[in-house]
């Protein structure tokens, strides 16, 4: 498939696709009996709600993304009090500290593109790194941003 056309191709659960329900209040109509264990979400949720597949990918990605950089900012501290402590190397402290906090900085990075870079598309797994699904669904959010703004205005 184009990107031109998987690019203007909706989602399910984009906001834009919900029903509009009208300002007077519903007549009052009986409650189907729901048999027991069925799912009783309103229509409206479920239509809104991310895919299980797209959610799962995005947690994956947000684990690796956001989990390397964290667990490398927090060895930074045990590797620094190592080299230090064995008398290997004269480290500076600002140094132990801006390697940790750049660590950590790519980890708070590493969960907005792990979120990003997750095909949205229930069916289509995406790329490895993805950098084309990135700018997909960046593209999406900026576009749903300024569609939100210019209903305010």
């Amino acid at each position: 498939m184009s990107e031109e056309s998987e690019s203007k191709r909706s989602l399910p659960f984009e906001p834009g696709k919900r029903k509009k329900t009208s300002k007077r209040p519903p007549a009052k109509q009986p409650k189907p009996e729901v048999a027991e264990g069925a799912n009783s979400a309103p229509a409206s949720l479920k239509e809104t709600a991310i895919p299980e597949a797209v959610s799962r990918r995005m947690i994956r990605r947000m684990a690796i993304f956001c989990g390397l950089p964290t667990a490398l900012g927090i060895s930074t501290f045990f590797v620094s009090y190592a080299i230090v402590s064995n008398g290997w190397l004269e480290l500076p402290n600002t140094l132990t500290l801006l390697t940790s906090i750049g660590f950590f900085g790519l980890g708070v990075l590493g969960l907005s593109y792990g979120v990003l870079s997750a095909s949205w598309d229930e069916t289509t797994p995406g790329s490895m790194v993805g950098l084309s699904e990135f700018s997909t669904n960046l593209g999406r959010m900026m576009a749903a941003r300024r569609s939100a703004k210019e209903k305010r205005q």
